[in-house]
């Protein structure tokens, strides 16, 4: 029975293995063949007086990135990958791979990343590419396991919609029979209105799109958001919640990850601190300010400004009480001062990862919020009507899964960590 290389140890004896030539040298006498499969990578030998002439044949017909399967002696030796190697009394080459490659798999010849999204499929049998995706879904797994431990209640919503989450014209339009139809932007609205419903806390983890000209290493078209919405707490608790999370994640990496982390050259993973850092709006302006990012009160912070912040705090922190004219119509101003709202953003000393907030649960103000905004709320009546019937105080966040992905692992470009990356001028493979 075939087992995983990584499964493969002299205790073993005999293995079978299926999985790609990773590389090949030939020594006249011997052969070397390094075999791949997701777990790992493993030397076969073949000692050509030694091997039968069946063996020898099919090893001709291979090249790399070739699919094969072998079964044979298992032996430990020190200077193979992982101190063993298997000698072949079996070899099958299931499928054939053309030459030349128009992809170096084994990272020799470096590649641009324009020209590895383009041949992603060979792109992602790097064993370094793969690690990526491997972090990623126990990054993803431990998250949901952290909220269904904390009885969050998993949903799905819409991704076609005929409204804007907060208006504004970032938005890809859909040819919906004889409807106006749009890609959701966010979950949001649909999370609020699963408050009014009484299911208290939800989560989801799902793609949002927003149709924003960017052009950077930091923005997608598409992209996966970990979202939550929770009843009965305040801006304070959604902050709690999404620092644990975030910790735990870090956590379940460096326990299940370490080959991963080693192959990413991440041998001191950080995990981060919790509570993490909290400064207020006013505050992050006077810190940039104080560099030379000018900034006033009500303007978003600007790329300069984060990165000054992020230099000057070092760690993850939160921006908290950020000016009402800036944040979404449906968050929740403070009732001393309505200029400043329960509004917060969970940021990474390079960018942005989280947005949140305590939202407005009563009906005349989120109205009157609307229209401040310049909003129609005729488009907004299939949410707004649950606030008529008994809506309880509720906050929440959405998290960039890329962009957390993205900074725990020191990627330079956010396209790294998905896996067939959506952006202005990308939509095939």
């Amino acid at each position: 029975m075939r087992i995983p290389i990584r499964d493969v140890t002299p205790a073993c004896e005999r293995a079978e293995i299926a999985g790609w030539i990773h590389e090949e040298r030939d020594l006249g006498g011997l052969t070397f063949l390094l075999v791949r499969d997701r777990t790992g990578i493993l030397q076969v030998t073949i000692p050509k007086k030694k091997v039968s002439p069946e063996v020898l044949a099919a090893i001709k017909k291979t090249s790399r990135e070739s699919v094969i399967s072998c079964e044979g002696i298992v032996k430990a030796i020190e200077k193979a990958p992982g101190g063993r190697e298997l000698v072949p009394e079996t070899f099958n080459v299931i499928s054939h791979a053309d030459t030349p490659l128009p992809l170096d798999v084994s990272e020799k010849v470096p590649a641009e990343l324009d020209t590895r999204l383009d041949i992603r499929y060979l792109d992602l049998r790097k064993p370094r590419v793969n690690a990526i995706f491997l972090i990623r879904n126990v990054a993803l797994r431990a998250i949901s396991e952290y909220l269904w431990d904390h009885h969050f209640i998993q949903v799905q919503t819409p991704k076609i919609v005929a409204a804007a989450t907060e208006g504004g014209t970032e938005l890809f339009p859909l040819a919906y029979f004889d409807k106006e139809a749009f890609l959701n932007q966010s979950p949001q609205l649909y999370k609020q209105m699963l408050m009014s419903a009484g299911f208290d806390r939800v989560f989801e983890i799902g793609p949002i799109f927003r149709a924003e000209e960017h052009n950077t290493v930091r923005h997608l078209n598409e992209a996966i958001s970990i979202d939550i919405e929770m009843s009965f707490a305040d801006e304070l608790d959604a902050m709690k919640l999404l620092e644990k999370i975030v910790s735990y994640a870090h956590l379940k990496i460096a326990d299940i990850c370490s080959n991963e982390l080693t192959v990413l050259g991440l041998n001191n993973f950080d995990i981060p601190n919790t509570p993490f850092p909290r400064i207020t709006y006013q505050e992050a302006i006077d810190i940039a300010t104080a560099k030379g990012e000018i900034l006033s009160f009500g303007d978003d912070l600007s790329t300069a400004a984060e990165k000054i912040v992020g230099d000057e705090m070092g760690t993850m922190y939160f921006i908290t009480e950020w000016p009402s004219s800036i944040r979404p119509f449906y968050t929740m101003p403070f009732t001393n001062n309505p200029e400043i709202c329960r509004a917060f953003d969970m940021m990474h000393p390079r960018m942005e990862l989280s947005s949140g907030a305590q939202r407005c649960h009563i009906y005349d103000l989120l109205m009157s919020q609307i229209k401040a905004k310049g909003l129609d709320p005729d488009t907004f009546e299939f949410y707004l009507n649950p606030f008529r019937y008994g809506m309880p105080p509720h906050a929440g966040w959405g998290l960039g899964a890329e962009r957390l992905i993205m900074t725990m692992l020191n990627l330079q470009n956010i396209r790294e960590c998905v896996l067939f990356p959506r952006d202005r001028h990308r939509v095939s493979p």
